[in-house]
């Protein structure tokens, strides 16, 4: 380094997700995708979400690595008369007690009909 220039500044932490999140609280109804065990299902409301992920509430402790498929009661509603769900298949990115993140692997939005939020 030369006399005459500044100290380079420390490089910025970045952050690792490449969407913006947004702190939308919107009820879920879950289910593992699980061959040998049966179906876990579970429901919670999600704390924020973002194009390619979801952090929610569970009810239990879920397992990173875990394929998943929630359904989301949508705000929106199709031509102000049908209540819509989103529909999202993804894996458990990460977990703590009482919380999930799922990357969305999938996604389609569906009719709610008259089941309500049924995965």
């Amino acid at each position: 380094m030369f006399a005459d220039q500044p100290p380079k500044a420390p490089l910025e932490q970045h952050e690792r997700r490449s969407s913006d999140r947004f702190p939308i609280q919107r009820e879920i109804r879950y289910k593992i995708l699980n061959k040998k065990n049966g179906e876990e299902t579970g429901s919670g409301v999600t704390v924020n979400m973002s194009s390619g992920g979801v952090l929610f509430t569970t009810e239990r402790l879920l397992l990173p690595g875990k394929r998943i498929e929630m359904a989301i009661s949508w705000p929106a509603q199709l031509n102000n008369k049908c209540a819509l769900k989103l529909v999202a298949r993804g894996r458990v990115v990460r977990a703590e007690e009482g919380r999930a993140a799922i990357e969305i692997q999938q996604y389609e939005f569906k009719t709610q009909g008259s089941n309500g939020l049924t995965v």
